[in-house]
């Protein structure tokens, strides 16, 4: 492994930490850079990707707990359906082919984030949450179902929850807190099932860069997170959620 790989990979992950801790959202530019650009192989890119997913996502929501932006009851029930969909998604990924599922997962995106982009904003306090999230039933398959495709193509959990929360009543900063904990369980299982795949041999500094990286990333962007308005915080979210879904629409139907 050269020492550019090595620094390429570590700031990667700083500067990808620095936005999940703001946002939530960035996670799933890492297989892509690992793929796509630095032509790793892909079990070994995705037990990296859910490697800093796990890091980053304990570091964070512990951040936004402190900040009392933390829903503990949705986040547990969005675990719950999330454990077992993270292992389904690594087995579909090992099964088959996953253009369909990736092809969905961008249109979904898509969608989510063009919710967040035309909801009128309201004063927090005026904001009212969707009473779909008084269901156990639907916030557990809705952990369930993203697990799945989050496992399954290594996008990152927040990358879905976030503006599927924001539109469904969550408080944005509530709905990445609790997004950064769900990442965490989405990642234990899928990281386990990828690094099994791996090769270790030429993984071991690669996740020395991946962790330094992330961690000084995730504290830097959680500290920055209260600092970002509302306002700008939705659209943050909103525009990194169209841009990179239409982005990797195009890369996809390109490389079909």
């Amino acid at each position: 492994m050269s020492i550019f790989l090595f620094c390429i990979l570590l700031l990667v992950n700083l500067v990808i930490g620095i936005f999940l801790g703001i946002s939530g959202i960035a996670g799933f530019l890492l297989p892509l850079i690992y793929v796509g650009f630095l032509n790793m192989p892909v079990h070994e890119s995705l037990a990296l990707s859910f490697l800093a997913f796990a890091v980053s996502g304990a570091l964070g929501a512990y951040s936004y707990w402190k900040m009392n932006h933390m829903d503990l009851k949705l986040a547990i029930l969005l675990s719950i359906g999330s454990l077992p969909g993270a292992f389904l998604g690594v087995q579909i990924n090992v099964l088959t082919s996953d253009f369909l599922v990736k092809l969905f997962l961008y249109l979904f995106v898509l969608l989510a984030g063009l919710s967040i982009l035309i909801r009128k904003d309201k004063d927090e306090a005026e904001q009212k949450r969707s009473s779909l999230l008084n269901s156990h039933l639907f916030v557990t398959l809705l952990g369930f179902l993203t697990a799945v495709i989050c496992a399954l193509t290594g996008a990152g959990g927040p990358i879905l929850l976030v503006p599927l929360l924001a539109s469904l009543g969550v408080h944005i900063r509530v709905a990445v807190g609790v997004s950064l904990l769900n990442s965490v369980i989405i990642a234990l299982p899928s990281m386990a099932g990828y690094f099994s795949r791996a090769n270790m041999d030429s993984l071991s500094l690669l996740i020395v860069a991946s962790l330094v990286g992330t961690v000084i990333g995730i504290l830097t962007g959680t500290r920055m997170a209260d600092k970002v308005p509302i306002p700008k915080l939705k659209l943050l979210i909103a525009s990194l959620t169209i841009v990179s879904s239409v982005y990797m629409l195009v890369t996809l139907v390109m490389g079909a």
